[in-house]
């Protein structure tokens, strides 16, 4: 019961982009199009998910051991950068087309504050190994529900009579703003 909670919340009451506001650039900037959204959700689901498990494996037996807890979040940084260089060239072998499409912001999710804000979350909540790879999981999935959401309007978006003064970044936001409001119904559900 504990994981299917830590699962719903991490998707939907506790949404990683709608609820914390984190991973905005990605989550605004490869929207436009639903294949690039998804390819990029699920590339930042499996660094958050690897990720996860690996910067758990070093907080906990490597920096707490040696008293070095206080780099954690360099240390965190570097190993988010590693796995986005791997996610990158993997990609970019098997999937040139994603590859273009995702353009910038794939190496970016090196920097997105999501996988990094997810990492640092499991540590201070205290989750154990397990929780921690289920609760990076989630919260990337649930990245990839709300970017995906996105994504889908805005390319019905595109058919629809939108105002000059709205088209492209301004109706985005107006869009992530809705989809956010929509997604705090579920903070008062309870189990």
């Amino acid at each position: 019961m504990d994981y299917i909670l830590l699962i719903f919340t991490a998707v939907l009451v506790s949404n990683v982009a709608l609820s914390q506001f984190l991973g905005i650039c990605p989550f605004i900037g490869v929207s436009k199009k639903l294949d690039s959204a998804l390819g990029m959700g699920f590339a930042v689901t499996f660094v958050m998910t690897i990720a996860s498990a690996l910067t758990f494996v070093v907080y906990q037996y490597m920096l707490l051991p040696l008293d070095l807890g206080y780099l954690r979040t360099i240390a965190f940084i570097l190993v988010i950068a590693s796995l986005v260089q791997l996610v990158e060239m993997f990609i970019k072998k098997f999937s040139p087309t994603l590859y273009k499409a995702l353009g910038v912001y794939l190496p970016l999710i090196t920097t997105n504050c999501a996988v990094l804000g997810i990492a640092i979350a499991n540590i201070t909540a205290g989750h154990t190994f397990a929780m921690a790879v289920v609760n990076g999981c989630a919260s990337g999935l649930g990245f990839a529900l709300a970017i995906s959401l996105l994504a889908g309007i805005r390319e019905k978006m595109k058919a629809s009579d939108t105002p000059d003064c709205f088209k492209g970044f301004p109706i985005a936001l107006v869009i992530a703003a809705i989809m956010s409001m929509a997604f705090s119904a579920f903070q008062n559900m309870v189990f």
